[in-house]
């Protein structure tokens, strides 16, 4: 559920790599206009990557970090605070029901996706 977040976070994130751009390039900043698009498209792309580790233990971790820059990004672009915000709320709560549904798995199973208990061995 989380990759699915951050895949649909990487869709945003470009749109608004192109608002910036185009904001930018009509605007005294039109220097600028370029290295808006980079920075917001090498966002949109570790969010992606960050989807497709989702299985790795730092998966999470590139998780929270994409959030927290798309929660940055929108310094640039303000309307990427409500899309920011949306994508952080489905971030936790998707979060959330996860770990729920991992540990009702593992009860379910006799705890054999937990952690081992070796102490009587």
């Amino acid at each position: 559920m989380l990759a699915a977040v951050l895949f649909g976070q990487s869709i945003c994130v470009f749109f608004g790599a192109l608002v910036a751009r185009a904001i930018a390039a009509t605007g005294p900043d039109s220097g600028l206009s370029t290295t808006y698009l980079l920075v917001g498209t090498g966002l949109a792309v570790l969010s992606l990557v960050a989807a497709g580790l989702m299985r790795r233990p730092f998966g999470v971790t590139l998780g929270w970090v994409v959030q927290v820059l798309t929660l940055t990004s929108a310094l640039v672009v303000s309307a990427m605070l409500v899309v920011g915000l949306i994508f952080l709320a489905m971030w936790i709560a998707f979060f959330i029901m996860g770990s729920r549904i991992d540990q009702a798995q593992a009860e379910r199973h006799g705890g054999a996706d937990g952690p081992v208990d070796r102490v009587g061995e």
